[in-house]
């Protein structure tokens, strides 16, 4: 078999659509979120054990910059896996399924995710 087609294995040359972009993070922010959840099983059970756990927990999301980081990566993670999710159903209904709906939808869930992200931060810090 004689293929001379070019071949190019560089990732770092090839320029993604928004709409792989989008599907992307909301593949990474799955993970994220399943990972996330079976960590935050594990601090409920550690906070609901004695009242000086939980205050253990409280003052180290009051005043240590890494869980605060933690807590709020998780948050945005979960919110843009719910926008995403949101994305997908619409898309399955049949709205914006060609690519230039789908390029405007996953514009709109990015912008989304961001303002999530940023509302989380304000959550988390303030």
């Amino acid at each position: 078999m004689n293929d001379s087609r070019p071949v190019n294995l560089d990732l770092g040359t090839i320029s993604f659509p928004i709409t792989a972009i989008a599907s992307i993070l909301h593949r990474v922010c799955a993970v994220i979120s399943w990972v996330g959840l079976g960590f935050l099983l594990y601090v409920l059970c550690f906070v609901l054990g004695l009242q000086s756990d939980y205050n253990t927990l409280e003052n180290a999301l009051q005043t240590h910059f890494l869980v605060q980081f933690i807590a709020w990566g998780l948050l945005s993670a979960f919110g843009y896996y719910c926008v995403g999710s949101v994305k997908h159903i619409i898309q399955d209904f049949g709205f914006c399924e060609d690519f230039e709906g789908g390029k405007l939808i996953s514009w709109v869930a990015i912008i989304m995710g961001v303002v999530l992200s940023l509302l989380a931060g304000v959550l988390v810090w303030a």
